[in-house]
């Protein structure tokens, strides 16, 4: 949380997940989708007013049938509710899609909104028929318990093999009003970047319109979610959703300026945080992985460096036994396809144990590796890389590689399946 603070001035911490903003009601309870009764499955969200609306989505070829439902629903650029079920991903059904819309369509129902004003989406297991009853049959005692308290109870409907509900809330200053800002998020294995299985749902109260809160989402998703990665397989359902309801009462923001620049900050350091803890919650890891590139040629340089580093096995396995191996992290440098000059490549280990250099010009230098292994324990690690080449910087969000995410991935389809109702 100090990361979140220190990304976001004049701000604080509230609580309340989605529903902190003004407006929102939100609601998750068992709905018979997975057998296992002791878990929500099925998450509601709704505003008091049309919110501007936007999406960004997994460049996956292969694609949830929710996503395409979604991208419709949100071509004009307005929503007013969500609905999203965990433990079935809807992905790769020839009813899929028919199967999504009917989802819109009975929590449009519910919540007496338009079909087609709601975001629609599901994960879990791919290329199992979605059994569309259990939804159809709670869609009414689901609707009835949406509170403007009920944020949490929606985030851990949506989670899968997530070991904790990810939520967030804090309100700031949008110059000089009040604002609010809310998000909710699962994910957990198959994440990797390109929009890596995540869903995100960010809610506000601020006024803006849908043409800038678009640009604002799809400014911000290259430094976020872009850069998350668990296992280096891109999931086919991702999907971040943004609802602005406007009702903090600002001068709604219809063109670039400074409370749009205020604004994106804000989405960005929501995003931040959700992506910080999507990777710290990586199927068996132990520890978050950051790595955190300066001095590169670009930023765009800087992004593939990092990606390059976070998202190799043997850099993950290295600090999952705390071995302060900087080689792997400089082979992993050397083939990213990044315009660098190694040879003057500075890299550290820093946690909150300290900090120790490993690496210099690109070649190793006498270090204490008793401490480097003791710096490496911390459950949150900075591969810090300084380049020397420009002044290009990005940051990569991962974790550790270890033998608990081959057993979840190992047996989750088998797994799922005992708990998921199929027809």
């Amino acid at each position: 949380m100090a990361k979140f603070q220190l990304i976001l001035k004049h701000s604080r911490v509230i609580e309340g997940g989605v529903t902190a903003p003004g407006g929102f009601k939100a609601a998750g309870i068992h709905s018979g989708m997975r057998r296992n009764k002791t878990k929500r499955d099925l998450a509601m969200l709704r505003c008091d007013v049309r919110c501007a609306a936007a999406g960004a989505y997994t460049q996956n070829l292969v694609k949830g049938a929710t996503i395409a439902v979604t991208r419709r629903n949100l071509a004009d650029g307005y929503a007013q509710g969500l609905i999203c079920n965990s433990g079935n991903a809807n992905t790769c059904n020839a009813d899929g899609e028919q199967k999504a819309e009917q989802m819109c369509r009975i929590a449009a129902r519910v919540m007496n909104i338009a079909p087609e004003d709601v975001i629609v989406a599901s994960t879990g297991v791919i290329g199992q028929v979605l059994n569309i009853a259990p939804i159809e049959n709670s869609a009414e005692e689901l609707a009835s318990q949406l509170r403007y308290d009920g944020g949490s109870d929606a985030a851990d409907a949506i989670l899968t093999t997530d070991r904790y509900r990810k939520q967030i809330a804090f309100e700031c200053d949008l110059c000089g009003t009040k604002v609010r800002f809310g998000a909710m998020a699962k994910g957990s294995g198959m994440v990797h970047p390109n929009m890596a299985t995540i869903l995100c749902f960010v809610t506000t109260d601020a006024a803006i319109s849908p043409e800038m809160l678009r640009k604002a989402l799809g400014s911000v998703i290259p430094d976020t979610f872009n850069m998350v990665s668990v296992d280096g397989d891109t999931s086919t359902n991702d999907t971040v959703a943004v609802m602005a309801s406007g009702l903090a009462g600002n001068p709604i923001i219809e063109s670039e300026s400074r409370a749009f620049d205020r604004f994106t900050e804000a989405l960005k350091a929501i995003c931040v945080t959700i992506c910080r803890e999507l990777a710290r919650d990586g199927e068996g890891s132990t520890r978050l992985l950051i790595c955190d590139v300066n001095g590169a040629r670009d930023d765009e340089n800087a992004r593939i460096i990092a990606k390059s580093v976070i998202c190799s096995s043997l850099v993950k396995a290295a600090m999952f036994g705390s071995d302060a191996n900087w080689g792997r992290v400089l082979c992993a440098i050397g083939y990213s396809g990044a315009t660098c000059d190694i040879t003057k490549v500075e890299v550290a280990f820093v946690s909150e144990r300290g900090r120790i250099i490993v690496c210099q010009n690109g070649a190793g230098v006498t270090f204490d590796e008793d401490r480097a292994k003791d710096i490496l324990l911390a459950d949150e690690v900075i591969i810090d890389i300084i380049c020397g080449d420009g002044d290009g910087k990005a940051e990569a969000y991962g974790c550790d590689l270890t033998y608990d995410y081959v057993r979840i991935s190992g047996d989750y389809r088998a797994e799922h399946l005992k708990d998921c109702l199929t027809r």
